[in-house]
């Protein structure tokens, strides 16, 4: 009786270690891939509680889900020969456990390896300019070069690669500054020109509408006198404008010329009766009672009838000049 009962404990001993070898839990993000007596299995086991023999058959376990693997710093030179260094990230997950378990040995070192490779190669192939404005033009190509050799062969997707930094020398780094600098400037003066231009032109437009409304420019000087004054100053300045100066001196020339010519009047000419008595009062004046030595008393009497005869002029009155005439 004490051999069965130990018979008994044995074989349940026995059954309760091979079934624990045989069964394998496997998570929902894992795959199982099963081998016996190192032949593949083309059953794939699911997640749960998969059961497999005990002697002969081993699980190897494939993790689906993406994986992030850093590529370290990798030295290269451009198509334009600038030497700089990258770093890059790539995202890949298990497609066929299969593959990736039978066809490469260490997959994450394999895609880490290729990895590496097609980052020089495509930096090899771009200028410092698409490196550093166009990357994901970069990432793209980055991810077709290496999906060739991994997603076929070895069962990997590559989901995702991206460029992290790209260190340059410092040599680089300061004639790029000063490109940027100069260019920003370059920009800046077009701005500033631009704006100039436009206020300009709003500046002739608020002009020719001032011109043609007087009492704006007045308005508007006022304007600026209430604003210099909200600043509570003990001085204040006040532009004049340039046109109310004009104004004035045009009013001021006005008003000279209409003075000069109400002053300019033009004498009146004798009366005809009186133009008529200077050449009798001339006539009828008594010689001089002293004589007169030589020809001096002849000329004087004769500079006298001229100046009879040629008093009232020719063009007033042809009367008078007759009159004189007979007089003399």
């Amino acid at each position: 009786m004490g051999v069965l009962i130990t018979a008994l404990v044995v074989f349940a001993v026995t059954g309760l270690v091979l079934l624990a070898l045989s069964v394998r839990n496997v998570q929902q993000y894992e795959k199982g891939v099963v081998f016996r007596f190192g032949r593949l299995l083309p059953d794939i086991r699911g997640p749960g509680l998969r059961v497999i023999r005990p002697i002969g058959d081993r699980m190897r376990k494939v993790s689906v889900q993406t994986e992030v693997l850093g590529i370290p710093p990798q030295g290269s030179i451009t198509a334009d020969n600038v030497t700089l260094t990258v770093d890059a990230v790539v995202y890949f997950k298990v497609i066929d456990p299969v593959k990736a378990l039978v066809n490469v040995r260490d997959y994450p070192s394999a895609v880490s390896q290729i990895a590496q490779t097609s980052l020089r190669a495509v930096i090899g192939r771009a200028d410092l300019d698409t490196l550093l404005s166009d990357r994901d033009h970069i990432n793209a190509e980055l991810k077709k070069v290496m999906d060739a050799p991994t997603e076929e062969p070895w069962g990997l997707r590559i989901e995702r690669v991206e460029i992290k930094d790209i260190a340059l020398p410092q040599s680089m780094m300061r004639s790029m500054s000063k490109q940027a600098e100069a260019e920003r400037e370059r920009r800046a003066r077009v701005i500033a020109a631009d704006g100039e231009f436009q206020a300009s032109q709003r500046l002739s437009d608020a002009a020719a509408a001032m011109a043609d409304t007087p009492g704006a420019l007045q308005l508007r000087l006022l304007q600026t006198v209430v604003d210099v004054s909200a600043e509570k100053n003990s001085t204040l300045v006040m532009p004049f404008p340039v046109e109310m100066l004009r104004f004035f001196e045009h009013q001021s020339r006005e008003t000279d010329g209409e003075s000069v010519r109400r002053s300019i009047r033009r004498p009146a000419l004798p009366e005809r009766h009186e133009r008529q008595e200077l050449p009798d009062l001339i006539t009828s004046a008594p010689a001089p009672a002293f004589p007169l030595s030589g020809d001096r008393g002849g000329t004087r009497a004769a500079v006298a009838r001229e100046r009879r005869d040629n008093w009232p002029p020719r063009a007033d009155s042809d009367s008078g000049s007759d009159a004189s005439h007979a007089g003399g």
